[in-house]
């Protein structure tokens, strides 16, 4: 969810590499010459085609990375949807979820920004999305809280949820077409002139923020089962992360041996949130958790969804309109507006940070045109489908490149395969509703607090000893909390006149991280200050853009299957803002992207 990265990934490294790459040392003292040296080496590049069977180890690796994101979004906006009760409804959607995620990760390697990033479903779309459903007209009857007066297959709480649904589309697909002008049309350029790190953190930071109403409920279940989640996520991602475990591998010249795996480092969430999972399920076996609803700690028992898994189908095919004809409001297309311009600006970051880590040289223009197109088209289809949610680039599998040392798209084309697959796989799906609730809470504590402070971390481009710095953004955070926190406790405060303007303000206004980024935008582009003390040049050195055409830089960023061939000799074609530009004929090849050579990597994931 960072709009930048500026660790590497190099300081860690979850993998023991043979041949021509890098052993692990064998004193930990040695660790960072190690790592400054070989091991700073990729073991393949954006432009290579691994083994098939590593494409699809990596791949697995990669939608692991990503799986807490994406399911964390559907079940969060089932509060919304009037849904908590309706596990397989839950798990229909969070298929759907995968099942579009595989398909805007295959259109944004292909055709889009052409680096190894995942796509998934977006928080900066939750917070709007969650504003305009709790609306008075959208809030969800009292009946649909009540176990004992649902019933999940009536067409009256059908319509419920449904209708909700339909409304979150409609916005969603009106807002996805402004991203995709903003995107082709090359007017994304012209949107950073603008915005600089006082916009883009006190925007990021109160996404988190907002969420603590959803991340406190859900732990509140259960403190106990919750905290022990949050402390084992924080155990393995910080803790052990730089304990290696034996595992078996095999190889032609070793045979069976054990290698080291940094597994803890690899799948911190993962194994925090089975390790709970398993904790509640040996719990409710033994009746340790109470069976009465009424009782505190109920929610945290594994059976209260059992039989979604035994409902839902082993094949099921999400298509666009499953829930029904869209609808659209004034003020939901502008919360969802809001949500799009902070995805973009995230995505800039992560389409730099990528290309750092995966051996390719800074995206051109185009290319960067062309993917911010490519995800507002992701955005489309998700709205089509009905995933209430958009789609974005994953800056958690940005980091994972820096880990494994292996840049090649091709391991992200098998991992939306991978997604695409789980999404067709109904039983998948419902397995994951039946996490229990403060199981997700805890992770939900890790999960919204990093999204804070990966917020608060674009300050670190600002001189912020400034007291103009600190003005801009210490009012922007306070009054994204206290404005939104007034009106949805005061809901009638706005009454123009005029009903459709009254539900955009209101979308608006309880929307904190549009709240907080406008007040920082205004006054950041208001308020005098130079360049250097807003951190616009070292926002822009971070962001340098290489816009000249290389050889290197058309090998990765070029159409496929030569498309940009032929439109090369195409005169106006430069014209067009993301189609490459003809390349020169007397231009001069750089230094090659990588090693060419070949060599054997050994790898032992655990799963």
């Amino acid at each position: 969810m960072t709009p930048e990265k500026e660790s590497n990934g190099h300081d860690n490294y979850a993998f023991a590499l043979e041949g021509r790459f890098c052993d692990l040392p064998e004193k930990a003292d040695d660790l960072d010459s190690s790592i400054d040296g070989d091991c700073n080496k990729l073991a393949y590049i954006v432009t290579d085609a691994p083994p098939w069977y590593l494409c699809i180890l990596l791949g697995t690796q990669h939608c692991l990375t990503a799986f807490g994101g994406i399911i964390a979004i559907p079940l969060i906006l089932s509060q919304g949807l009037c849904l908590q009760l309706d596990g397989l409804t839950q798990s229909y959607l969070i298929s759907t979820i995968f099942f579009v995620s595989g398909i805007c990760t295959l259109l944004q390697v292909t055709f889009g920004i052409r680096l190894p990033i995942l796509q998934g479903g977006t928080f900066t779309l939750l917070a709007p999305s969650m504003a305009m459903l709790s609306m008075p007209e959208w809030t969800c009857p009292a009946w649909t809280q009540n176990a004992s007066l649902v019933n999940t297959s009536s067409a009256e709480f059908v319509e419920v949820w449904q209708s909700r649904m339909r409304a979150l589309q409609g916005s969603i697909l009106v807002g996805s077409l402004f991203q995709v002008f903003v995107g082709f049309s090359g007017l994304i350029g012209l949107f950073m002139r603008f915005i600089g790190p006082l916009t883009i953190a006190p925007t990021i930071a109160l996404i988190g923020l907002s969420l603590f109403d959803s991340a406190g409920s859900s732990a509140g279940s259960h403190w106990g089962i919750s905290s022990m989640t949050t402390a084992l996520i924080i155990l393995f991602s910080q803790y052990l992360r730089h304990i290696a475990m034996p595992f078996p591998k095999y190889s032609r010249d070793k045979k069976l041996h054990t290698s080291r795996v940094y597994v803890f480092q690899i799948l911190p969430v993962l194994l925090g949130i089975t390790v709970s999972w398993l904790v509640c399920y040996i719990l409710t076996t033994y009746n340790v958790l109470p069976a009465d609803p009424e009782h505190y700690g109920y929610l945290a028992r594994t059976d209260l969804k059992g039989e979604v898994i035994g409902r839902a189908p082993w094949l099921t095919f999400p298509y666009p309109g499953q829930w029904g004809m869209p609808t659209v409001s004034l003020a939901g297309v502008v919360g969802i507006l809001a949500g799009v311009i902070s995805s973009m600006i995230e995505s800039v970051g992560d389409y730099h940070a990528c290309a750092r880590l995966s051996g390719a040289p800074p995206p051109p223009k185009h290319a960067i045109n062309r993917g911010i197109g490519i995800e507002g088209l992701g955005c489309l289809l998700a709205g089509a489908w009905g995933t209430g949610n958009g789609t974005t680039s994953y800056s958690e599998n940005v980091g994972a490149l820096g880990i494994t040392k292996v840049g090649s798209r091709m391991v992200i084309v098998a991992s939306g395969v991978l997604m695409i697959v789980m999404g067709i796989l109904g039983k998948v799906g419902a397995v994951f509703t039946t996490i229990p609730s403060p199981v997700m809470g805890g992770m939900f504590m890790v999960m919204f607090g990093v999204i804070c402070a990966a917020g608060v971390s674009n300050l670190q481009y600002t001189d912020m000893n400034s007291s103009r710095n600190i003005f801009i953004f210490g009012f922007s955070m306070f009054s994204g909390l206290v404005i939104p926190n007034w009106i949805i406790k005061n809901p009638k405060a706005i009454a123009t006149g005029v009903l459709e303007l009254d539900q955009m303000l209101q979308v608006l206004l309880t929307t904190s991280m549009f709240v907080g980024g406008f007040f920082g935008f205004i006054l950041d582009n208001t308020i005098p200050g130079s360049k250097q003390e807003r951190g616009i040049l070292a926002w822009n050195k971070a962001h340098e853009d290489d816009s000249s055409e290389t050889l290197e830089s058309g090998e990765v960023y070029n159409l496929p299957f030569g498309i940009s061939s032929s439109l090369s000799s195409v005169s106006w074609i430069r014209y067009i803002p993301f189609c490459p530009p003809g390349m020169p004929h007397a231009l001069e090849p750089k230094q090659p992207l990588g090693n060419p050579e070949s060599g054997q990597i050994s790898i032992g994931v655990g799963l």
